[in-house]
């Protein structure tokens, strides 16, 4: 499940199955299958938001490695 959607996909999902808890459209009979869908729902946005920030710290990391270290090539204060 995780693979096939995309995280703006799942939550948008999870923000309607929200909506219908609160509003109460979701009978007692629903609600068990509702809460286990927002649950898995929960986990996509989870584990896509951690691959996101450990692809964006990596990029962040080979950035931080590329830049001079010497503080000779700052600008100077006029």
């Amino acid at each position: 499940m995780a693979n096939s959607y995309t995280y703006t996909e799942a939550f948008e999902e999870l923000q309607i199955i929200v909506a219908e808890i609160e509003t109460g459209k979701v009978n007692v009979d629903e609600l068990s299958e509702k809460i286990k869908r927002a649950s898995q729902l929960i986990a996509v946005c989870k584990m896509k938001l951690t691959a996101t920030e450990a692809e964006v710290d990596k990029l962040l990391a080979e950035l931080t490695e590329e830049l001079p270290q010497s503080d000779s090539e700052t600008p100077e204060e006029e």
